[in-house]
């Protein structure tokens, strides 16, 4: 018998519009933030280093809180819908305050940058918790509640492609006015209004497609709150006392070095890679800098393909192989491939210092990111169903804060191993640009290039081999996985959980 669909084709295009738009705003802020503090605003890099942290131990309380505030609401309109739509034009403002380049001194400086990044970090749990929780009350069948993360994630690839894209043109364009204009250029002002436009563009946009969710998608498990008893755990406490839901928490955080290959490739770009004429031979400062800009954003797209090549060509994969196969056979496989394609990709990167005889190697490495990205996500909801057969709680909006909670503490871990690159071989951002001096790759020692190279070669493949061993412990799959969706269908049937 064929098995009943609850989400439209409508609905889902719907969702997955949202997403898109959702993926361009954060892609903006995590591949990008770490070079605009440093190289642009030249922000000290402890400075950078603590504010990286310390915001995300405040997310370590912020996420978990709005879940528990999301599980526990009783709104009319619904449960996640409303945090969505109040926190999206928010977002969209704190996004461009963060990358508006006021006048300030260093000190004022630091002390807005503190604000703007704590605060995009609180408004944007809000809409994230809410977005990724909406899949487990679209629809109550666990297969298509994969297919809808599965397909969405396709969707938010693309969208965090698009400020990628902008990067480049945005990059190109300057690049020949500088040639063509007739006054002295200024190469670090040309890097603000380079970023102030990418801003603008990337949030326009995004807020535009992010705001489908609000109007076109519906909540349909309507799961009644019930109120714990005495002796009963805590929704803190549930978690930890999941043992699939830890191990699929641990997976995450071990695989935090997947975030460097976004997060270090703008660095890359800048001081591993030159593309272009030979700069001894360029009469003037403004072509110097003109070609020194053209290849950053030529190098920094180059890599970025690459990864995203391997990004969007597994997450492309992922709806088929997930009915397929074992969620945690896929993690397993794929970073142990992804390992052994870093290792690959250092050694050649350490003897050739070539990006392009890199590429085929950097395309592999970034095939788990795509997996990782997707199926944690679905294992999550497997734990959740998990936690509401064993426990009678079913902490929706809880479970999609650990998922931010894990993409928050990888993107922060990957920004401070950036940072403490700098600290390590001795990069100040201050002499390499500047409106006087701008250092080209080929300026620097060849270890010095190498050590921010290893940022998106080594040290992620690292990560991936970590990861995979939390999976060999994780038991929701095949028959298991079976026989939990079974008992808790039976179970909803008289705990007055009702489908719209």
């Amino acid at each position: 018998m064929e098995q009943k669909k609850y989400v439209q084709k409508s609905e889902m295009n719907a969702f997955c519009i949202a997403g898109l738009g959702q993926g361009m705003i954060y892609a903006l802020m995590s591949s990008y933030i770490s070079d605009y503090y440093l190289n642009v605003l030249q922000l000290a890099p402890m400075f950078v280093l603590l504010l990286m942290l310390l915001a995300r131990v405040w997310d370590a309380i912020n996420d978990p809180l709005m879940g528990m505030i999301v599980d526990r609401s009783q709104l009319k309109s619904g449960k996640m819908l409303p945090f969505i739509r109040f926190a999206l034009i928010p977002i969209a403002v704190v996004t461009l305050l963060m990358y508006l380049s006021p006048s300030l001194d260093k000190t004022q400086m630091m002390v807005y940058s503190a604000i703007v990044y704590v605060a995009w970090g609180m408004i944007y749990t809000i809409g994230d918790v809410s977005f990724w929780g909406l899949p487990n009350v679209m629809t109550p069948d666990s297969e298509e509640r994969s297919s809808v993360i599965s397909v969405s994630k396709i969707f938010n690839s693309i969208g965090s492609a698009v400020p990628e894209v902008l990067f480049l043109v945005v990059g190109l364009v300057m690049a020949a006015w500088v040639k063509s204009s007739e006054e002295p250029v200024d190469a670090l002002t040309l890097q603000k209004r380079k970023y102030l436009v990418m801003a603008i563009v990337t949030v326009g946009l995004g807020t535009i497609l992010y705001s489908r969710a609000c109007t076109g998608v519906k909540e349909r498990v309507k799961i009644p709150v019930r109120k714990r008893e005495p002796g009963e755990p805590s929704q803190l406490k549930r978690i930890f006392q999941c043992k699939p839901l830890v191990l699929v928490l641990l997976m995450g955080i071990l695989s935090s070095g997947r975030y460097m290959v976004s997060a270090a490739a703008i660095h890359v770009a800048r001081y591993s890679f030159y593309i272009g004429p030979d700069l001894a031979t360029l009469a003037t400062e403004a072509e110097r800098i003109a070609a020194i800009e053209s290849s950053i954003s030529t190098v920094k797209t180059v890599f970025q393909i690459s990864s995203i090549v391997g990004l969007f060509g597994a997450t492309l994969f992922m709806p088929k192989l997930m009915k397929k196969f074992d969620y945690k056979k896929l993690v397993i496989v794929s970073c142990l491939a992804g390992f052994a394609a870093s290792i690959i990709t250092t050694i050649v990167g350490w003897f050739t210092m070539n990006l392009y005889a890199c590429i085929p190697f950097i395309i592999i490495s970034c095939i788990p990111l795509g997996v990782i990205n997707t199926v944690c996500l679905a294992m999550i909801g497997d734990c959740l169903d998990y936690m509401e057969l064993t426990t009678g709680f079913r902490d929706n909006a809880l479970g999609a804060a650990c998922q931010g909670f894990i993409n928050k503490i990888g993107n922060a871990f990957a920004t401070s191993g950036i940072v403490i690159a700098y600290m390590i071989i001795g990069l100040d951002p201050a002499q390499m640009l500047s409106s006087t001096t701008v250092v080209s790759a080929l300026d620097l020692e060849p270890s010095l290039r190498f050590a921010m190279f290893s940022l998106v070669s080594i040290v992620p493949g690292i990560s991936m081999l970590l990861c995979s061993i939390p999976m060999f412990f994780y038991k929701i799959a095949g028959d298991e996985k079976r026989r939990i969706i079974s008992e808790l269908a039976k179970k909803r049937e008289t705990s007055g959980v009702t489908i719209d």
